[in-house]
């Protein structure tokens, strides 16, 4: 593997890794007012999990394993457990007896937040690429 791309795999895996969170946080805003899926539950918040990317190789010299960081893996989608929101609205035609609904566990200002955050994180790794694209670009004008 030529160490050299090793900036721009790790921010082509933070680009990837970003995009699935992107996507998830855009499923959470969605369904944010769906009160019964096919399970006749609300519907359950959802977390991209990330994790590092490593590899491990043994050093020839010195014997000991090294680790060399890959950039980031998005390992799955969880769904956040913390309780549904109950909201009164006896007209609603999933209300129970009292008058309340369930309402799923997405609040739209964290989802924001979320959101805002990730899409900077992109915006990030997509500067990262194009710096380091620019810096092969460089290399190669000096080569002629």
């Amino acid at each position: 593997m030529i160490k050299a791309f090793n900036n721009l795999r790790i921010s082509a895996s933070g680009l990837s890794a970003e995009r699935l969170r992107i996507d998830t946080i855009a499923s959470n805003m969605s369904n944010a007012t769906t009160t019964r899926g096919k399970n006749g539950e609300p519907y359950r918040r959802k977390v991209a999990i990330f994790q590092e990317n490593l590899t491990k190789e043994v050093n020839k010299n010195t014997g000991k394993t090294e680790e060399e960081l890959l950039g980031v893996k998005a390992v799955g989608v969880k769904e956040d457990k913390s309780e549904f929101r109950r909201v009164y609205d006896p007209s609603h035609p999933d209300a129970d007896k009292d008058g309340y609904v369930l309402m799923p566990n997405v609040n739209m200002l964290n989802e924001m937040a979320d959101l805002i955050t990730a899409t900077r994180s992109y915006e990030a790794n997509v500067d990262s690429m194009n710096a380091e694209k620019s810096m092969f670009m460089k290399a190669l004008e000096i080569g002629r």
